[in-house]
């Protein structure tokens, strides 16, 4: 894999799937397994999913444990698959302490946030906030780098596509169009 970046070695070793990333993914999809099973799932729903901090269901582990739930299949495979997509390159050159780090920092930020701007309401859960992270970071490190995007099928480069997706969410967060998400979060 060829950074564009001056403190890449060809001598560093890249992984497809970085433990971090490859132990993240598992997770996730663990979790999402046990939330789909009925009695499970609304114990897990219950205990794990962030709750407002007014709220008597609120305990501060939710500030980690919400980022392993998600709403359904679409929910989980654009998450995942974002992790995957920018997480190994980060990874690859952070290492995966570093990664980590990040990951939940940028997670417990986004909860954070959320939980500020929106103010309560329903419980939130998702790896959103902390992917988004991961591709802010990507976007930064290689910001030349070009993302062939999905629909339509037009190559990008990263620091536009970062660029774009922030507008986006900033554009529905004011508006509040696409309620049910927390776009401040994503930011």
């Amino acid at each position: 894999m060829n950074y564009q970046d001056s403190n890449y070695s060809p001598t560093t070793q890249f992984t497809l799937f970085p433990p971090a990333v490859k132990h993240l993914i598992i997770i996730n999809l663990l979790f999402f397994l046990a939330l789909v099973t009925p009695t499970i799932g609304d114990y897990l729903f219950r205990f794990g999913a962030l709750w407002p901090i007014g709220s008597p269901y609120f305990e501060p582990w939710q500030l980690i444990s919400y980022m392993f739930l998600h709403a359904d299949l679409w929910h989980i495979f654009f998450n995942l698959f974002a992790l995957w997509i920018f997480g190994q390159a980060i990874e690859n050159y952070w290492g995966t302490k570093r990664f980590v780090s990040y990951y939940f920092l940028t997670g417990i930020g986004a909860a954070l946030i959320h939980m500020w701007i929106s103010g309560g309401g329903a419980p939130t859960i998702g790896a959103s906030g902390a992917v988004f992270g991961i591709l802010l970071a990507f976007g930064m490190m290689f910001p030349e780098r070009y993302i062939m995007l999905l629909i339509p099928p037009i190559p990008m480069k990263a620091k536009y596509f970062v660029a774009i997706f922030g507008a986006i969410e900033l554009f529905f967060g004011f508006t509040g169009t696409r309620s049910g998400i927390a776009h401040f979060a994503h930011l």
